[in-house]
């Protein structure tokens, strides 16, 4: 991997990494799942203390990446939320409309892009899946364990490719 003079990159999910999504979660347990819903309700999440302290930390140093599973039409209502909270600033990276895949496979297809033009120093997630493509593919991982983990958003991201 060949990389530039810059500062190499901290990767950070957002939705149960940096942000609380289970006041939403609901949305996700009917069927068919109301995902207008879900995302609707995105910018209301309470941030988590364990991932934006990483986040503020991680940019002393390096430069900030956020890697989500949410909708390219999310982006305002995501870049308000980061703006809001306080996050650092940093490339936001958002599935395409249209993309369906596993977040492991979409994640992974973005780290790697990455990692040809920066160093990806950690990428930290909560998704399990995600994070074990992740270090298969030889990057370093933090497993953001600190949110209730929830099945129905698990399926989503997997299953779905919807987050």
């Amino acid at each position: 991997m060949a990389h530039s003079s810059e500062r190499p990159v901290t990767v950070f999910d957002l939705d149960n990494t940096l942000a609380d999504t289970a006041h939403r979660q609901h949305f996700l347990k009917r069927h068919p799942r109301d995902w207008d819903g879900f995302f609707a309700a995105a910018p209301l999440d309470p941030p988590l203390a364990e991932g934006v302290a990483m986040a503020r930390t991680a940019a002393r140093t390096c430069d900030i990446v956020y890697l989500t599973g949410r909708p390219e039409r999310c982006r305002r209502d995501t870049l308000d939320w980061l703006a809001l909270h306080q996050l650092p600033d940093g490339e936001l990276h958002m599935r395409p409309g249209q993309d369906r895949r596993p977040a492991r496979t979409t994640k992974l297809e973005i780290l790697r892009g990455l990692a040809r033009r920066r160093e990806v120093l950690v990428v930290v997630d909560d998704d399990e899946l995600v994070c074990d493509a992740a270090e298969r593919a030889g990057f370093a991982v933090v497993r953001a364990r600190w949110a209730e983990s929830s099945a129905a958003l698990e399926q989503a991201q997997e299953q779905e490719g919807r987050t």
